[in-house]
């Protein structure tokens, strides 16, 4: 099993570094290749030049929201699995927004224990191949 999760690049970002060292170094030690990313507008341009499988970011982030980031990944890369991940109840007039305008993303809330964090992951991910 640990063959298939090490093709799928996971992207990781969130503002505060500490959150996004520690949930890309879960994945690593669960076998998937993870990146973290604490400036999304970074992880935009690293998406462009090398797309992850999956993103998870953060709703909530300085210069650009994470509804904002995977918006334009979507947008070019359909294919990349998004999940957003929040503990601010302002997020959730984001993605009531953003599905208003024909974008529906999965939500999982701060915090999250880790082996509920990778049950999300492998539910999304089989989406793919269902």
């Amino acid at each position: 099993m640990s063959e298939l999760h090490d093709r799928r690049r996971v992207f990781v970002v969130d503002d505060e570094s500490i959150i996004a060292v520690t949930l890309a170094t879960i994945l690593q030690k669960n076998g998937y290749n993870a990146i973290s990313y604490t400036d999304p507008a970074k992880a935009l341009t690293a998406i462009h030049e090398n797309p992850p499988d999956l993103l998870i970011t953060d709703v909530m982030m300085p210069r650009l929201s994470g509804v904002d980031l995977a918006i334009a990944v979507r947008k070019s890369f359909p294919k990349c699995k998004i999940l957003l991940f929040s503990g601010q109840a302002a997020t959730v007039g984001l993605l009531q927004e953003a599905s208003e305008n024909g974008h529906a993303f999965d939500l999982i809330t701060k915090p999250i224990h880790p082996t509920d964090l990778l049950e999300r992951i492998r539910v999304v991910t089989e989406e793919t191949t269902a």
